[in-house]
């Protein structure tokens, strides 16, 4: 019989098996690989590595065999031509914006942020001579206007955190393609579990994996996923110069926490409905933010 292609798992098999690279002694658990460096069996191949020339481990800041097994497995949940795993969820966020920006560009993104995020559009990148437009991310109309002129970034989250203001990702995405922007959207609250941004027309997708992915509230870290060419030619060069890589130990927790996920992501999505749900009959309560509720005003896009 045929050995099943790793993206023809089910989901929940690609939690536990994704990416899964065994090392010649075949551990049954991902071996967790702490180097800094690598050996190579002549002067010839140590310096075709670090042309670029060969599959093999250079330097634990540019790949890990432990990490990219991390990222082989995000890729495949995601649905992504590939992965790069970051120190933390902020250092994704700026990584992926700081390797694609310059002087004169210009970001248009969604008002409704996680507050370093904010921090990044509204004071660390107007310093470097970038303009940035935050508008409300569910107008579509405030869209079209803020894209009328052309854009080299669309970023934004979907749900937010933390009021989980919705975006509706198709339509964006088209307007910002239109405008000749990227789209970056943060997945960290709806994760590959609910919501798949790259079918929908997103191009670039980050988390933040010290949320839900590790989830139980033990490290920090950080993923960037899109096109193999993106991450290769645009990202890879900058993650590799600035040091932006996760740990290995970190992506060797992460995958054992992957193999829980669906369960922990259920088990407290159906809480939080519980609770939401409790909160609206609640005397004390005025307003309840959750968008699975019929009276949310985005309850139609949260369907979808």
């Amino acid at each position: 019989m045929a050995a099943m292609n790793k993206s023809e798992y089910r989901f929940s098999t690609k939690l536990v098996r994704g990416g899964l690279n065994r090392s010649p002694n075949c551990e049954t658990s991902e071996a967790l690989f702490m180097s800094s460096g690598y050996v190579y069996d002549s002067a010839e191949q140590a310096a075709a590595a670090f042309r670029d020339e060969t599959d093999n481990f250079v330097y634990s800041r540019y790949g890990n065999p432990t990490v990219e097994m991390f990222e082989s497995r995000l890729a495949l949940l995601e649905g992504a031509e590939a992965c790069k795993a970051t120190g933390t969820g902020m250092a994704a966020v700026f990584a992926v914006m700081a390797c694609q920006l310059q002087v004169g560009d210009r970001v248009v993104a969604s008002r409704a942020l996680f507050g370093a995020c904010h921090g990044i559009l509204t004071k660390t990148l107007p310093k470097w001579g970038i303009e940035t437009v935050l508008i409300d991310g569910g107008d579509l109309d405030a869209w079209r206007a803020a894209l009328k002129k052309p854009a080299k970034l669309v970023f934004f989250e979907t749900p937010s955190n933390p009021l989980l203001e919705l975006v509706d990702i198709a339509a964006v995405s088209k307007l910002a393609h239109e405008a000749g922007a990227s789209v970056i959207v943060d997945n960290v609250f709806a994760t590959a579990l609910k919501q798949r941004l790259l079918e929908n027309g997103a191009d670039i997708v980050i988390y933040s994996t010290t949320k839900h992915i590790d989830g139980q509230g033990q490290l920090m870290g950080g993923a960037v996923l899109g096109r193999r060419d993106f991450i290769d030619d645009v990202f890879l060069p900058f993650y590799r110069q600035t040091g932006a890589a996760m740990s290995a130990f970190n992506a060797w927790v992460m995958l054992k926490s992957l193999e829980t996920f669906s369960l922990r992501y259920d088990a407290q999505s159906n809480s939080a409905a519980r609770i939401a749900q409790w909160l609206t009959t609640h005397p004390a309560v005025d307003t309840v933010f959750y968008s699975g509720l019929e009276t949310h005003p985005q309850y139609d896009l949260a369907c979808q």
